[in-house]
This record gives C-alpha cells, sequence and structure tokens, in this order.
C-alpha cells in the first residue's frame, strides 16, 4: 500500500520546481535588462560618462559638470520613467485581470482621457504649470467615477457597460480636446501636445517628489489585490462561491489601477501601449498567477519604458517617449488581434 501511495506524493513538487526555476529565470532575466538599461541611461547621452566618471559623480566627486548631468538631468528622469513604467504596467495588468480582457490597458476605461482633457483645459487657459500634474490626477479619478457610476446598476457592477462607458468617455474627451486644441494660440497648442504625446522632457525631482511616494504606496497596495484579480479570473459565479464581494472587489482593483494610472500621466502625460503589452510579455514568463503577474508587471513596465526613453533621446533629435512606445507597441497590438481572432476562429 505505501509504495503505492508513495508516488503519489512524490509526484506534485516536479511541477512547482519548474514553475520556481522558471520564475527565478524571469526575475533574472528582467533585472539584468534593468541593470543594463539603468547604466546606459546614466553614462549615455550628449555628454558620455565612463563607469569611473559615473561612480565619482554619484559620490558627488569629480568635475561639476558630470554632477550636474547626472544629479539634475539623468537621475530625475530616469526615476521618473521607472516608476511611471511600473504603474502603467501594473495598472494594465490589474485591468485585465479584473475585466477578463486580453486588451484592456488605461486607455480602455477613459481613465487616459480624462486626465487629458483637464490638462489640455489647464495648459491652453494658460493656468500655472504646477496646476498640470494635479490636473491630470483629477481628471482621471474623476473620469473612472463616472464611468464606474454609469456601470452600476441593481446592486451589481457591469463588466460591459464598464468598457462601453469607458469607450464612449474617451471618444466624448477627445472630441473636446480636439476642439480646445483648435482654439487655442500657438504655443499653448504645442505644450499641450507635447504632454498628451507623451514625454520625459524636463521632468525633474519637482514631479517625482510630488507624486512619487504616493504612487509607490499605491503599487504595493496593488500587489495585495492579486488574489481578488486571482478570485475575479476564475469567473463572476465561482468567485463568490468563495466569497468574495464582486462589487468591493472591482472598485478596489478600478481604484488601484485608475490611482496608477493617473500617477503616471501626470508626470509623464499619455503613454500608450506600456500597459496593455507588458501584462502580456509577463505572463508568458512567469504563467497567469496574479502574485506573480503584478509584480513582475511592476519590473517590466519599468524596464521597458526606461528602454524607449534611453531609444528617444539616443537619436540626433529627441522624440517623445510616447511616439516610440507607440512605433513599438502597435505592431504586438495587432499581433494580439490577429492571434485572438484566429483562437477564435480555432473554436
Amino acid at each position: 500500500m505505501a509504495t503505492l501511495i508513495r508516488p503519489q506524493l512524490d509526484c506534485p513538487p516536479r511541477p512547482l520546481k519548474r514553475q520556481s526555476s522558471r520564475t527565478l529565470m524571469a526575475l533574472a532575466l528582467l533585472l539584468l535588462g534593468l541593470a543594463l538599461v539603468v547604466g546606459l541611461s546614466l553614462t549615455q547621452g550628449s555628454v558620455a560618462m565612463t563607469g569611473p566618471e559615473l561612480w565619482a559623480a554619484l559620490l558627488r566627486q569629480g568635475e561639476a559638470t558630470h554632477q550636474v548631468i547626472l544629479w539634475d538631468l539623468r537621475l530625475p528622469r530616469l526615476v521618473a520613467a521607472l516608476l511611471v513604467g511600473a504603474a502603467l504596467g501594473v495598472s494594465g495588468a490589474l485591468l485585465q485581470g479584473m475585466l477578463r480582457n486580453g486588451l484592456a490597458s488605461p486607455f480602455l476605461l477613459g481613465i487616459s482621457s480624462g486626465a487629458g482633457l483637464v490638462v489640455v483645459l489647464v495648459v491652453t487657459l494658460g493656468l500655472w504649470q504646477m496646476w498640470v500634474p494635479l490636473g491630470a490626477w483629477l481628471g482621471a479619478i474623476l473620469t473612472t467615477a463616472l464611468v464606474y457610476l454609469l456601470a452600476y446598476q441593481r446592486g451589481r457592477l457591469s463588466v460591459e457597460r464598464l468598457i462601453l462607458g469607458g469607450v464612449a468617455f474617451s471618444s466624448f474627451f477627445g472630441a473636446i480636446q480636439s476642439l480646445m486644441l483648435l482654439m487655442a494660440r500657438d504655443g499653448r497648442i504645442q505644450a499641450a501636445l507635447n504632454w498628451l504625446i507623451g514625454s520625459f522632457n524636463g521632468r525633474g525631482w519637482a514631479e517625482v517628489r510630488l507624486v512619487g511616494p504616493a504612487m509607490i504606496l499605491a503599487l504595493v497596495m496593488a500587489c495585495l489585490l492579486a488574489r481578488q484579480v486571482n478570485l475575479l479570473n476564475l469567473g463572476d459565479d465561482l468567485a463568490v462561491g468563495l466569497g468574495t464581494s464582486l462589487v468591493r472587489s472591482r472598485l478596489l482593483i478600478g481604484a488601484a489601477a485608475t490611482f496608477l494610472a493617473a500617477g503616471a500621466a501626470s508626470i509623464a502625460g499619455l503613454v500608450g501601449f506600456v500597459g496593455l503589452i507588458v501584462p502580456h510579455g509577463v505572463r508568458l514568463l512567469v504563467g497567469t498567477d496574479y502574485r506573480l503577474v503584478l509584480p513582475f508587471s511592476a519590473l517590466g513596465g519599468a524596464l521597458v519604458l526606461s528602454a524607449a526613453d534611453l531609444a528617444a533621446r539616443s537619436g540626433p533629435v529627441e522624440l517623445p517617449v510616447g511616439v516610440v512606445t507607440a512605433f513599438l507597441g502597435a505592431p504586438v497590438f495587432i499581433w494580439l488581434l490577429y492571434r485572438r481572432r484566429g483562437s477564435q476562429g480555432g473554436h
């Protein structure tokens, strides 16, 4: 009898070992890529620095020019890119898990369009520049609240109404943005367009200090929602059977995703495709358990956006980082749509 039971006890650890080694390999790959991009971001630019020069500047030693370039220009820009990338990656993963839709992103629920509308209003009216981060944050929060109110009916939140409401508000706010840009002065149009495309040009410690601590706290809180996201992925009936409140879970997950996307928009503007593409790549690496997907999406988003910003400023003319992410993300998005169509056709 013991010989019959023993093989059954020995079998389960094998897939766990494979999953563990797979996770460690993915972690090592992401950390290695992140270290490489961080090193290149701090040393490469119009004024290149060697390793010893970088180390001396980090210790506030060596040439004064290198210290100014590192501490006042490159380092705050890099920190901003890492924060925004992590926030967008986790926000997209939360929305895709909550909605059980692999094509969900912060743009889908109107989060980005709400932030963009308020920022265009602030810029075209010529208000104080520091109102831009606060305006983006408030616009995203208010838009998401409106979408949730529209989707709430008969004591429950409808996923279909969430998506449709987000698309409707995105289209409506986009039309208002276009009208306001047509009526604005030329200089203000350029400033608004730079923000709408997404850019880290000119971002410094002021933006990082203003939004960074809250975004780090939101990232930690979002990772603690992994269990609720896993349960929602099982389906509404099974999630309710396991004791989950659908309304409360979707409110918490949506609030975390909105807060992260709003913080990202307040720093860098409307950077697209990161929240859409990164969770897909992470699920290919570590599987569908959101206890792994969420923290790995933070690492993956930070890696992708910091690499995109490095590419944006590596050419003869600096490009907005949103243009680079669109160039990279659009082909992947088309491939995802084609793959989704093929899988549906196969069924």
